[in-house]
């Protein structure tokens, strides 16, 4: 990357890549630029990065007093992981992990041996042999001109039916399409920052309305005068003898910023129309008494079924039923907010992901 395209490091804190362990291929990584500014961190597609998460195959092996050099291959190249020993390993070494496992009565529980079986479970997690499949995060660095992980988490993935290599070659493209591919959303634009900014204030603003005053349901009109201070304390021009710009008006703001409000409480469950129509009638998820009990209905009768009788009912076979039911335009996050203050009630038991039944 040329120096003058490089963010300014001030910036690089509001990419969320950068806080998180990158799942790039060990080719991206090997080719990744090293920023000028600050040693260590490094750039994939304008992305600063400087942890990753890599799962290969271990290619080669060396061993030293404090720790292991593995060479991991993940069918695009091959990077050196630096993953120092634990106490652990250290103390096996030296023999001082072995001792007397015999205390305690014989065919009892014996805390010691115990211990014991786990220490060595642990051990062989991290002592690795060529062709075994290891997974490893830390930060990257440059040594001796040479790319390699200082992993700070490692361990051996036993998959002998390949199923984290397959969950991992399917998730790992997604992510470049829809992360590590797409440029940095611009930051430096502080009229879209302020519009983010007056819809998120907008959004907590209805929120706490529906919150403090138990509001079941609403048309947009009843709530858009809570949001008039937002358009009315907008920021005007600088200076007294700048021209005014011709834009919308005061009502056509609010409106539209009432729209987009809206529009992310019902992407976040929270709001939702029972029938569309011009009347334009939101419910509030929460305060909606109805989709509760029509939702324990359905989890009590299908739960008695044989066919959901040991695992209960999977959501998206509640999600179908509910539209059937109550209202077509249910959405999945209305649907799983409601699930969830069943079950802080009591009302309803989750016995596995996404499954619910009731007793």
């Amino acid at each position: 990357m040329d120096p003058a395209e490089e963010p300014p490091s001030m910036l690089w804190g509001l990419d969320p890549i950068f806080s998180a362990f990158a799942r790039l291929y060990v080719r991206d990584i090997l080719h990744m630029t090293e920023s000028t500014q600050v040693p260590g961190i490094y750039f994939y597609n304008s992305h600063p990065i400087y942890k990753v998460d890599v799962l290969g195959t271990v290619v080669y092996k060396r061993e030293r007093e404090d720790f292991f050099c593995y060479g991991v291959d993940d069918g695009t190249g091959v990077i050196n992981c630096l993953c120092w020993k634990n106490d652990l390993l250290k103390e096996q070494e030296t023999g001082k992990s072995g001792g007397d496992c015999t205390i305690g009565a014989q065919g009892g529980f014996n805390p010691l041996a115990e211990l014991k079986k786990r220490k060595l479970a642990q051990q062989s997690r991290c002592r690795l042999e060529i062709g075994e499949l290891l997974r490893a995060r830390g930060p990257v660095k440059t040594s001796r001109q040479q790319r390699e992980i200082t992993a700070s988490t490692f361990y051996k993935v036993n998959d002998p039916v390949m199923a984290a290599q397959i969950a991992w070659m399917m998730e790992v493209p997604q992510l470049y399409k829809g992360c590590y591919d797409k440029p940095p959303r611009p930051q430096i634009h502080t009229s879209g920052a302020s519009a983010i900014s007056c819809v998120t204030r907008a959004t907590q603003i209805l929120k706490d309305f529906f919150k403090q005053r138990e509001v079941t349901r609403f048309r947009p009109y009843d709530v858009q005068d809570l949001l008039q201070p937002l358009i009315t304390s907008q920021p005007q021009p600088a200076s007294a003898e700048q021209e005014p710009v011709a834009g919308p008006s005061a009502g056509q703001q609010l409106r539209k910023l009432l729209k987009e409000a809206l529009q992310v409480l019902q992407d976040e469950g929270i709001v939702f129309r029972k029938v569309s129509s011009q009347n334009e009638v939101y419910h509030v998820t929460a305060q909606d008494k109805d989709l509760l009990i029509t939702i324990k209905d359905i989890i009590r009768e299908d739960s008695k079924r044989e066919k959901y009788a040991e695992k209960g009912c999977h959501i998206l076979h509640i999600l179908s039923a509910v539209r059937q039911r109550y209202s077509l335009n249910v959405s999945n996050a209305a649907l799983m907010l409601s699930l969830k203050s069943l079950e802080c009630n009591s009302d309803i038991i989750s016995t596995s992901d996404s499954y619910y039944t009731m007793f």
